[in-house]
């Protein structure tokens, strides 16, 4: 297996923390909740349902936004998007082990 494969393999999900890289909480703080809201279709039921790729998360006592990197191959520009969101407005994103990373483009 090469190092490609065996770093995407192992990152199938990135989180999305509510704070800065300086520390600071991020405005508004539901953002994560429109987000998945913005993701998220209608079911037979009349309830909203969260897309299977985004998800609200606690993560170290803050609220979070998991996303799942397949979302990457079946919506490359919403994606990308959401990587843009989170590197402009400077929001740490962690791997799956919990060490801080670059926004995946």
């Amino acid at each position: 297996m090469s190092t490609e494969q065996k770093t995407s393999s192992a990152l199938a999900e990135i989180i999305i923390e509510s704070s800065t890289r300086a520390g600071k909480p991020f405005r508004p703080s539901d953002w994560v909740d429109r987000m998945c809201s913005s993701y998220a279709t209608f079911g037979e039921d009349r309830k909203l349902k969260y897309s299977p790729y985004l998800k609200p998360k606690v993560v170290n006592g803050g609220r979070c936004l998991a996303v799942d990197l397949t979302l990457k191959k079946v919506n490359p520009e919403g994606y990308a998007q959401l990587m843009h969101f989170a590197d402009e407005n400077q929001l740490n994103i962690l791997d799956a082990q919990g060490n801080a990373i670059a926004a995946p483009y």
